[in-house]
């Protein structure tokens, strides 16, 4: 017998039996869309949970759209429990698109921002008022 046969696990061998259904894999999760709205002529996106690779997509669809269409782009992230450097990317990525300020980042990001330098770019404000003043 061929050593590649006799190493076969019999999971794989052909048994006659039905394939299991497909399973979504348990890291996946689908991303919060963010709520909009329009302050004081700058855009503001509230962002709330999670935000990796798996879920960042409706974030990154808000904040590109935002920055597009608006000078300055306020960044609500006071309901941010996880970031990695996923939304880390993003936020430099906006950031360079245009203005973009972050209000409120929750500790977690806050502490993330402080390990990677990323505070000493972008600009953090303590309520969305103070970030839609030059």
């Amino acid at each position: 017998m061929p050593w590649d046969e006799a190493g076969m696990p019999a999971l794989t061998r052909d048994t006659g039996a039905k394939p299991l259904p497909q399973q979504a894999p348990a890291h996946t999760r689908p991303g919060a869309v963010p709520s909009q709205y329009e302050r004081h002529g700058a855009w503001v996106v509230v962002t709330r949970g999670a935000y990796d690779m798996d879920s960042i997509t409706p974030l990154a669809d808000a904040l590109d759209a935002a920055v597009r269409k608006y000078p300055k782009v306020i960044l609500d992230a006071s309901g941010i429990t996880f970031a990695d450097s996923t939304l880390l990317n993003l936020l430099i990525l906006t950031h360079q698109a245009g203005t973009l300020r972050v209000v409120a980042p929750s500790p977690q990001l806050q502490r993330l921002c402080e390990i990677t330098g990323v505070d000493s770019i972008l600009e953090a404000r303590d309520s969305v008022d103070d970030a839609t003043v030059s």
